[in-house]
């Protein structure tokens, strides 16, 4: 009796993260959607460096080191129920890329399909499985607010109007059924991921890139950004701190107007930016609806995260692109 005691006892210590504040973390069993893209692909190797174990659900099968690879299909609502077995942890980045094609009707429809119902096959899942998850972390978007000028934004600001509100309320609004139950569910409000290997900078960079910078529309417009970096480690965060819930605008402290981050990012590359702003109508004839995505201002605030503990990496922008392209 003592000796199988003892065994559980090295067990349980084995298995204990580093104590943070006073408390200490078991490793977790964890299940991410999306993992093949941008902040997936940083965040299965930062857990892992962790201790946790990680397994993933795609499309199409994949080989990724330590890591438990099963299928699904979202449109056609299939899942391998195994990918469930012992899971206690969900991280949902899954979803269309929201920049990737013009928003026709039908591109928008796949854009929220993507997100909602994943979901709700997610929890069809875990309901059929009786799979002991106890966290649900979905990723989100500041698109949630729409666009709101300067007003100050936080978690407790009212959904603004448009498509990408409505596409973040019906994301979250999936993600909240957990709640029924009984699932820690945290709402991750991504702003715009600054990263050497895509997303809203690579875009950015280009027209800079080619001596072809200048701001978008009045330039005035709030851009809320964040190093991947702390995306990654806010993620993990959620994962480890079972007093994080609810929503949580996921950008740096301090955002910045559209023509300020226009000029830092010529700075960084040694080229200049064009005296003469980039008309809002020519945005939209060449991107249609989808030209909000530069054009909406967001003055997200970072306070809850901020509140709750957390310590930003980078909240100096300048600081941040010297890490990306002096690194």
């Amino acid at each position: 009796m003592l000796k199988t005691e003892t065994q559980s006892l090295i067990l349980l210590v084995v298995k204990l993260k580093p104590c943070v504040k006073g408390l200490c973390y078991m490793s977790k069993n964890i299940l991410i959607t999306g993992a093949t893209g941008l902040v997936g692909r940083k965040l299965i190797p930062a857990l892992q460096a962790k201790g946790h174990q990680i397994a993933i659900l795609t499309r199409k099968p994949t080989a990724i080191k330590d890591v438990k690879v099963y299928l699904w299909d979202v449109y056609q609502q299939t899942i391998d129920e195994k990918a469930l077995t012992g899971i206690d942890t969900i991280i949902h980045l899954a979803g269309e890329g929201i920049a990737d094609q013009k928003w026709t009707p039908k591109r928008k429809k796949e854009i929220i399909d993507s997100r909602v119902q994943s979901c709700q096959l997610l929890y069809r899942a875990i309901a059929a499985t009786k799979a002991p998850v106890q966290t649900f972390i979905s990723a989100s978007a500041v698109g949630f607010y729409g666009d709101r000028d300067e007003e100050i934004l936080t978690e407790t600001s009212a959904p603004g109007d448009g498509f990408l509100a409505d596409c973040c309320m019906e994301w979250e609004n999936a993600a909240t059924a957990g709640l029924e139950m009984d699932i820690r569910v945290v709402k991750i409000r991504i702003g715009l991921i600054l990263s050497k290997e895509d997303g809203a900078l690579a875009a950015m960079e280009k027209p800079i890139r080619f001596f072809v910078g200048a701001p978008l529309g009045s330039g005035k417009q709030w851009m809320p950004w964040i190093h991947l970096d702390d995306i990654v480690k806010i993620f993990t965060t959620a994962v480890e701190d079972p007093n994080l819930t609810g929503p949580y605008n996921a950008c740096a402290p301090y955002p910045v107007t559209n023509k300020l981050l226009t000029q830092t990012i010529a700075k960084k590359l040694h080229r200049p930016v064009w005296p003469i702003n980039v008309p809002q109508f020519a945005l939209k004839t060449l991107m249609g609806e989808m030209s909000i995505l530069p054009l909406m201002s967001s003055n997200t605030s970072a306070q809850k995260l901020l509140d709750a503990g957390y310590r930003f990496e980078y909240v100096d922008l300048e600081k941040a692109l010297d890490s990306i392209y002096h690194s």
